[in-house]
């Protein structure tokens, strides 16, 4: 019998589940105060809490039979997940419960500006009947441009096409077969999207690559008169920039449920003084349904995660670490680094993951596999990848994994080899631990080089002539940045090469514009490990 404690109040659907099970101890205390959650949670093998209960170091202590942490939504900020990750202790949540209820929020936004609604509202309650006033548009005949093919962009794009609009999207790591499917067409860049859609709509996690994402640049792309609506995260817009538009003219309407600070400041409020604004306090998720659902999910996960079953929505990663185990640490983590290395060097839109791992340690290829997922996927997705739900996210994002062993090579006693595979392109990145302790990155697509994965990294291929190196290195002095150490391939004298810079600090956007404005230079990325 497993006692589950849950201390926020969640849907009776979910709490119907937990009764239900045979196994499950439910204890529902939804208004339980901190000391006496202090002094009982000795008892319990599972909690499950909303925004309200600390799942914090102190509680965690006094937690002794504690196996499951559920979260009753998708922020884990009040789970202290590391502290959880030494204690074995599983946190998961419950990510896609709110998709419809986020769905059509976005459909009410879009649908209160381009027919007024909002506006025409507030004219009546003052008393007016002013009919020409609020000539609105219809969805109907539109081009609706998505940015973010997930589970919310995908309900969206059924809903505007079922309204006659024309659905195009833009989402570099969803396979091109689901759009087909949806009957939408994956656009290749999101300038192109901008560009042709007359209303643009955001449902893309918030990560590094998206922060900031719709700025000046885009926003001077869309045609005049565009509709806006961001139901997705604040941080990915540039509200200064966005305001700036306003002024100018450059929206028929604008819909907005998040905010880079929540609640708005003074700032932000300024948007508020467009005159065909809709505005929500973040309420995506803010129906009974998703509460249900919630409620339902968080419920099934913490009863699998307490019975040993698998589970899709785990947050972290608890390993236990047995001998065999210990004595690759070092290439567990350079498997994670192998993974992120690639999708930032070659990009997450691949179909085709094949994964060699050689020598000795092939016989844990499996957790070896399941790290290189984990860092493959990290720097494209804004909740938590680890090693449980790695190969899951994998899948759904329509990744074939091929595992394979060898033997070991000449060169190196363990190797671990990622290849990756997308309509004719491929690229490869490998590499070992010496002395079983110190991971490196040996090989770059066929360049052989020696590269500590860690810190910041810049990457470049160029023209092997003299200087090349000279001119990199005084446009990083002139911004103060410093290099901690080089390193260079090349597959033959005079040709190409491959060098990789390693810096003391980011580097920003338009130093890296200079970079790759030098005109030996092919191409040069930011790698951070």
């Amino acid at each position: 019998m497993f006692k589950v404690l849950v201390t926020d109040h969640i849907s009776d659907k979910g709490l119907e589940i937990l009764n239900n099970d045979p196994d499950i101890d439910l204890d529902y205390q939804p208004e339980i105060q901190w000391a006496e959650l202090l002094e009982i949670i000795k008892d319990y093998d599972a909690i499950i809490t909303r925004s309200r209960t600390p799942v914090n170091k102190e509680l965690l202590e006094r937690a002794e039979k504690l196996k499951v942490v559920g979260r009753a939504g998708v922020g884990v900020d009040n789970v202290d997940l590391e502290e959880c990750s030494k204690r074995g202790i599983l946190v998961v949540n419950t990510p896609g419960a709110n998709t419809v209820g986020a769905a059509e929020l976005t459909m009410a936004h879009m649908y209160a500006i381009l027919r007024k609604l909002h506006l025409a509202h507030e004219s009546m309650m003052r008393g007016e009947w002013n009919r020409k006033k609020f000539m609105g548009e219809e969805l109907d005949g539109k081009v609706v441009g998505i940015v973010g093919l997930g589970n919310v962009g995908s309900q969206v794009a059924i809903r505007c096409k079922a309204s006659g609009a024309t659905v195009i999207a833009y989402d570099p790591y969803i396979p091109r077969e689901k759009g087909d499917r949806l009957g939408v067409e994956l656009v290749n860049t999101l300038e192109e999207l901008v560009k042709r859609s007359d209303i643009i709509t955001l449902h893309c996690p918030l990560t590094e690559e998206t922060r900031g994402m719709i700025g000046r640049k885009e926003f001077e792309m869309m045609k005049d008169g565009v509709y806006f609506v961001n139901c997705a995260r604040g941080g990915i817009v540039d509200e200064d920039a966005m305001y700036d538009f306003m002024k100018q003219g450059k929206f028929a309407g604008i819909g907005l449920d998040v905010f880079s600070k929540e609640p708005p400041d003074d700032k932000i409020r300024r948007l508020f003084e467009f005159p065909n604004i809709s505005l929500s306090p973040h309420i995506g998720a803010n129906t009974y349904e998703s509460q249900d659902k919630v409620a339902i999910k968080i419920a099934q996960q913490v009863i699998a995660a307490l019975k040993g079953e698998f589970v899709e929505a785990a947050v972290n990663a608890p390993f236990t670490v047995t001998e065999g185990f210990e004595n690759i640490k070092a290439f567990l983590l350079l498997a994670e680094k192998l993974g992120s290395f690639m999708t930032q060097y070659a990009g997450g839109n691949f179909k085709e993951l094949h994964i060699e791992v050689r020598g000795g340690i092939s016989e844990h290829i499996k957790p070896i596999v399941a790290y290189v997922l984990k860092g493959f996927l990290s720097p494209i997705l804004d909740r938590a990848v680890n090693i449980i739900n790695a190969p899951f996210l994998a899948k759904e994002r329509g990744i074939k994994v091929v595992e394979s062993m060898r033997e070991e090579t000449e060169i190196f006693k363990d190797f671990i080899k990622i290849t990756v595979k997308e309509n004719g392109k491929e690229h490869t990145i490998g590499g070992t631990a010496f002395y079983g302790r110190i991971p490196k990155i040996m090989l770059v697509d066929n360049y052989w080089i020696d590269i500590d994965p860690e810190g910041v990294i810049l990457i470049f291929e160029n023209k092997d002539v003299p200087g090349v190196i000279a001119k990199i290195g005084e446009i990083l002095a002139r911004h103060n940045i410093n290099i901690a150490g080089f390193r260079l391939g090349r597959l033959e004298k005079g040709k190409i090469a491959l060098g990789a810079l390693q810096v003391d600090d980011r580097i920003t956007e338009p130093v890296l514009e200079e970079i790759n404005d030098v005109p030996e230079i092919l191409k040069a990325k930011e790698i951070i490990l």
